[in-house]
């Protein structure tokens, strides 16, 4: 004989929590904070207002989900260059990384943490906030990899680890603006080339 149930049974949700993020991350990526608006978004993620606002909860907690699988994603390259052998290595992996990831001809060119919420209004300054945040851990932790490339010999003494973190950093969002407004991968790769062509810089 069949028991009755003691309490409801929760619907499961009927769409890809995964696949709608990243569908998310990249209208974020093509539009900026401010100028995705919740219907776009929700359209882009093919889900309901009321199902987003269960599954990610407003529209600044979904950016910084976004940000999280851009962070794991397109711009993992970043953790890649920190583990290579060499400072010009890391240098290097990351400018090349830079240009493949904000050229790509199947997702939004530029990048999402340089051109998400650079200028916002007020409502938006947290957002704004936590993308120069993102921005400068990206150049902090290039500092300490380029600190422990002069601690073992592989940059001069003489070297100061913050300024060439700086330098490659600033040169990165430098290539993320320029693709942004259309130069192509060739030229920005050339760019970069040039770039690391005295290494060190100073």
């Amino acid at each position: 004989m069949a028991t009755k149930q003691s309490g409801p049974i929760g619907r499961p949700r009927a769409f890809d929590t995964e696949a709608a993020l990243e569908r998310a991350m990249l209208f974020f990526w093509e539009h900026g904070y401010e100028g995705a608006s919740l219907a776009g978004l929700t359209k882009a993620m093919g889900i309901s207002t009321t199902s987003m606002y269960a599954a990610f909860g407003n529209k600044e907690e979904l950016f910084r989900k976004a940000l999280e699988r851009y962070d794991e994603g397109p711009s993992a390259y970043l953790t890649r260059a920190l583990e290579e052998p060499t400072a010009l290595g890391v240098a290097t992996t990351v400018l090349t990384g830079t240009v493949r990831t904000t050229t790509r001809p199947a997702q939004p060119h530029g990048c999402l943490g340089v051109q998400g919420a650079l200028v916002t209004g007020a409502s938006s300054s947290s957002v704004r906030d936590l993308l120069a945040t993102w921005r400068n851990d990206g150049c902090n932790r290039l500092r300490e990899r380029f600190q422990q490339a002069v601690d073992e010999g592989d940059l001069p003494p003489t070297t100061d680890a913050g300024l060439l973190g700086r330098y490659v950093s600033t040169l990165a969002f430098g290539i993320a603006v320029q693709a942004a407004s259309g130069i192509g991968r060739d030229e920005l790769q050339s760019m970069a080339d040039a770039a690391l062509e005295a290494w060190p810089p100073f």
